[in-house]
């Protein structure tokens, strides 16, 4: 069928809005008719390549929409079914076995190599030329385009009256920092975290901490901005490192430091003040996307006689059927309120607010289709 899309076709280059033909739903697959999708940094990144993904590309990977068309096999979805799409796994490695998809062992090809699973794609331009391939399935969904063609194992239902322009994030970066703390840090009532940047991973890290019951919520920003809406999403403390010392003032705030520090910023030095903030036996995780080479240095006599921690978390550590209808109950209830971080583009809008997501001037941009 004829399709919409936002295509990458070069390096930094700004999306393009084009026609292009997608595929029926193989074996397996549904297609979805998208109604939002959220921007991600990942889909930032990926356009200029920070993570060489296959170009020209259809990137997105947190789209919402309606079922429209289901293939042969799929028994759990029937077209009209709202959706919520999140990231693809394997589901048979030894990680995707022990209830760990975010760590599948084809996580990279499947997510970021930009075919199905055989080495396909979905999306072609309408030339019947052999170079009009465009690549698809980033993050098993491709979701920056009117329709697409997905896994119906990474694809959550949802109640037919959910607001998908405000549950669109939910399937990768809301998930991400509200899952590192309920289930990769098994934050507690009573514990103290710090949050290293608060965009929307780290707001809703902030967020999700208030919901588990930590009484000391310590957001770190540059931004003052954010500092105030992480503030009112339930953050105890704020500091912002351009006039003040993070570590000296976590030190302050807490006697010994925090249980837990979440590094959403992906910046070395960043995260080596994470962990000089950590309390004896603390742990730190490390959520934010960096560039493939980079490293840190750390003091190792600190890690080691204080017994600190530091684990990479992907996708909140969440298997999405699962976890996204816990996070939706809780939005349903007042006590998630992300809506305070979005904002809503037009999806022929989707440069302004890539732009927009760049410089901070919004927090978290939807896009949301015709």
């Amino acid at each position: 069928m004829k399709i919409q899309a936002a295509v990458t076709r070069s390096r930094g280059a700004e999306f393009t809005i084009e026609p292009l033909i997608l595929d029926e739903p193989q074996r397996e697959e549904v297609r979805v008719r998208i109604a939002a999708v959220g921007v991600c940094h990942t889909d930032i990144a990926m356009r200029d390549q920070v993570f060489p993904v296959p170009l020209p590309i259809v990137l997105g990977h947190e789209g919402a929409g309606y079922i429209d068309a289901v293939g042969e096999g799929v028994t759990d979805f029937v077209p009209g079914d709202a959706v919520l799409m999140s990231y693809r796994a394997c589901g048979v490695c030894p990680s995707c076995s022990a209830h760990a998809p975010s760590y599948c062992h084809r996580f990279f090809p499947l997510n970021f190599g930009g075919a199905r699973a055989d080495g396909s794609t979905s999306l072609r331009c309408d030339t019947g030329s052999r170079d009009a391939t465009v690549h698809s399935h980033f993050f098993g969904q491709s979701a920056f385009a009117s329709h697409v063609i997905a896994h119906y194992s990474n694809v959550v239902k949802v109640a037919d009256t959910a607001p998908l322009g405000i549950l669109a994030p939910f399937g990768c970066g809301i998930q991400t920092g509200a899952g590192a703390v309920m289930n990769a840090l098994h934050v507690r009532a009573g514990d103290s975290l710090a949050v290293f940047g608060t965009g929307s991973v780290g707001l809703s890290a902030v967020m999700a901490a208030k919901i588990v019951g930590a009484t000391s919520i310590i957001a770190i920003d540059r931004s003052d901005s954010r500092l105030a809406l992480a503030a009112e999403l339930g953050a105890t403390a704020t500091i912002n490192p351009t006039r003040e010392d993070a570590v000296a003032q976590i030190q302050a705030l807490t006697g010994t430091g925090v249980a837990y520090a979440l590094d959403t910023t992906a910046v070395p030095s960043v995260i080596t003040q994470a962990v000089s903030a950590l309390a004896p036996r603390g742990t730190l995780g490390i959520i934010g996307a960096s560039h493939p080479d980079e490293t840190m240095t750390l003091n190792i006599i600190d890690v080691m006689t204080n017994g600190k921690q530091i684990r990479g978390i992907v996708e909140g550590d969440a298997e999405p059927a699962l976890f996204l209808p816990t996070l939706i109950k809780l939005y349903e209830q007042g006590r998630f309120p992300v809506d305070k971080m979005i904002r809503h583009y037009a999806f022929s809008e989707i440069n302004q607010a890539v732009r927009d997501s760049e410089t901070g001037a919004c927090v978290k941009a939807v896009l949301v289709m015709p």
